[in-house]
């Protein structure tokens, strides 16, 4: 029976027949309510009054739903909604039904599975900002970008970088690789240039940290708590998994790479640091918006820090260790360094300042040889008599004009202050 008629529509329909007509008229009637002769003359046994179905108010009965609980708790609840896991535990229940009864009644109760994912409760924003007192924190990290040379070829190459959180003074300096002795050198650059804070910030990187203990306790690298010891500083580490803590030096990195490097090529590694350097210079002499200062006034006349030990205790971290080969080869960053064959076998420091390598006694730090970085494309490419005629000589003193040139992107030279 269509759902637009109701009772009152019904009963002023007859009336108006009767009243017509005198008596009832089915088919005047059917005109009038557009309904079919078998639905009036089942009204007209009930006196022209719409009665209820009889259905209304009784549940249905189906063979799944004495197992409606059980489907409910033990498997939607739980997150199961796998119809033959289901099928086959109810068929162990006595379930006599078919299978598409069962997804079909998976498919109109979804509602009590839970999210996969739960909801965390309402809690205080984990990364909201914080502020720290003049010469108090710097944050430091490492990011890797790619570099384009002069002939187009692209190096990947690590940024050390390193801010103070108080007034956002920036230092960035680029490394062949991030490994623990370029961190040693990165910081002491910095360090030289911004003084030294009360507490380093940074990640969880196993050249400072090895590991946490349950309580979470930091297990320091031992080369790293000897230095930070040394320099008068102490390290903060961020929680696993929370970059944001230190999202000023983040920001430095992105910033690098978004400003800095697009659209330059650069000679050498050498070349990068020097652009890098005027770079800094440059940006910490604008006004940052998000504190209001001029990095480089705000950080030089406001903020007091600590000052280096004397150069000679540096040297171990800025000249590694190294040991000559047996035919007279010192590696570093990669790259070999010819010396006199008289100290094959001995122990060395190696540092660079600018295009200079020098090799040190590993006590006294004096200058026992030094190579002009030419930056070559070969890496193991001996000039003027060359590698065979070292091999050929190796009792024989060798002559000191004998060096290795070097290749592609190399560690810039000691920075100086950005003042």
């Amino acid at each position: 029976m269509s759902q637009e008629i109701t009772q009152d529509i019904l009963s002023q329909a007859v009336k108006d027949v009767i009243a017509k007509f005198g008596k009832m008229n089915l088919a005047e009637l059917e005109r009038m309510l557009h309904l079919s002769r078998q639905q009036l003359r089942h009204l007209q046994k009930n006196d022209f009054k719409l009665m209820p179905n009889g259905n209304t108010g009784k549940s249905k009965t189906t063979k799944i739903s004495p197992f409606s609980e059980f489907i409910n708790t033990e498997y939607l609840a739980k997150g199961i909604k796998n119809s033959s896991v289901i099928f086959d535990a109810l068929r162990r229940q006595g379930y006599k039904g078919s299978h598409t009864s069962v997804k079909a009644y998976i498919s109109k109760h979804l509602d009590l599975v839970p999210a996969r994912r739960i909801l965390a409760a309402n809690t205080p924003n984990r990364g909201r900002r914080y502020v720290t007192e003049p010469g108090e924190m710097f944050q430091m990290d490492w990011g890797f970008v790619n570099v384009c040379d002069n002939y187009g070829n692209i190096w990947q190459c690590a940024c050390f970088a390193m801010v103070c959180h108080h007034c956002g003074l920036r230092y960035v300096e680029f490394f062949p690789s991030a490994k623990q002795e370029n961190l040693f050198i990165g910081m002491v650059h910095a360090f030289m240039v911004m003084g030294v804070p009360k507490t380093v910030l940074t990640d969880n990187m196993k050249s400072v940290v090895i590991k946490r203990l349950g309580d979470g306790t930091p297990v320091w690298n031992k080369e790293y708590e000897a230095f930070q010891t040394l320099i008068g500083f102490k390290t903060k580490l961020c929680k696993v998994a929370h970059p944001f803590t230190k999202g000023a030096v983040e920001r430095l990195i992105l910033y690098v790479k978004q400003n800095f490097i697009v659209g330059k090529t650069f000679t050498n590694i050498t070349d990068l640091n020097n652009e890098a350097r005027t770079w800094c210079y440059e940006k910490n002499n604008v006004i940052t918006r998000s504190r209001d200062v001029v990095p480089m006034e705000e950080h030089y006349k406001h903020e007091a820090f600590s000052i280096l030990p004397e150069i000679a205790r540096l040297i171990p971290y800025l000249a590694p260790m190294r040991t000559i080969s047996y035919d007279g080869y010192v590696n570093y960053e990669n790259r070999i360094y010819g010396v006199p064959l008289c100290y094959s076998g001995k122990f060395v420091r190696v540092q660079r300042t600018g295009d200079v390598l020098k090799i040190l006694t590993p006590d006294t730090h004096d200058e026992l040889y030094a190579h002009h970085v030419n930056w070559s494309k070969n890496r193991t490419t001996a000039s003027d008599n060359g590698l065979l005629n070292r091999r050929n000589s190796r009792h024989k003193k060798s002559p000191r004009h004998w060096h290795l040139s070097l290749q592609g992107i190399q560690v810039g030279g000691l920075i100086g202050s950005l003042s």
